[in-house]
């Protein structure tokens, strides 16, 4: 009987792609195994379920483009705006060189709850990449509310990146030109945003509004 050599994480990852980009998303790690022979006990020792597989395959795609990024001896001199932007556009050079597989594990483009768990590992790394940027806040000094906007600044890039991604998807122009104008123009409407101090305004009308509220009740 011939042995098998062991597969690596990354041997698993392409031999799911090909699969899945010759007959689709595979039933089980059986018809997955069976098909691209290998043993499916090599399957359990990196991953637990197919779904942990395909998550992992998006944050692989992560992992490469901050690789890339790290190389650029200009990347590290950028601001926060800047960094984002070529985030974006290396994310995104990355996925078009996959589209195909990408177009079938997210149901092309018609996102639904299912898919967004594929996504649950990407967006763990990209929260912790925006959390990284050290995007400048203001300064409210209370802990509290310092640490809201944070959150809020960090759930509304999450929002923008799908929002892009469902826009990259169903994207038909050359050379997908469209989406690099809209990462274009949604990065710089979010840092004028910040750099508004909306979240200040926003602030100063709540203390407004609780105070007169307060002195009307006495």
């Amino acid at each position: 009987m011939v042995k098998r050599k062991n597969l690596s994480k990354s041997d698993l990852i392409t031999k799911y792609m090909n699969y899945t980009l010759e007959h689709g998303i595979p039933v089980s790690v059986y018809a997955l195994a069976k098909a691209q022979d290998f043993d499916e006990q090599q399957f359990y020792q990196y991953f637990g379920t197919l779904q942990k597989l395909e998550s992992e395959i998006f944050t692989v795609f992560f992992e490469n483009t901050l690789s890339a990024l790290g190389k650029s001896k200009d990347y590290q001199s950028f601001d926060a705006r800047n960094k984002l932007l070529s985030f974006y556009y290396t994310f995104f050079e990355n996925l078009s060189a996959n589209r195909s597989f990408v177009m079938l594990s997210l149901n092309g483009g018609n996102l639904n709850l299912k898919d967004l768990k594929k996504l649950s590992g990407l967006r763990k790394e990209f929260l912790n990449f925006v959390r990284g940027l050290d995007i400048k806040i203001t300064d409210f000094k209370q802990e509290k509310i310092e640490k809201f906007q944070e959150k809020a600044i960090e759930e509304t890039a999450w929002a923008q990146f799908l929002l892009t991604l469902k826009f990259w998807l169903r994207d038909g122009s050359p050379g997908f030109e469209k989406t690099d104008i809209l990462i274009e123009k949604a990065v710089a409407a979010s840092f004028d945003i910040i750099d508004s101090n909306v979240f200040k305004s926003l602030f100063d009308l709540g203390k407004f509004l609780v105070k007169e509220k307060f002195e009307v009740k006495q």
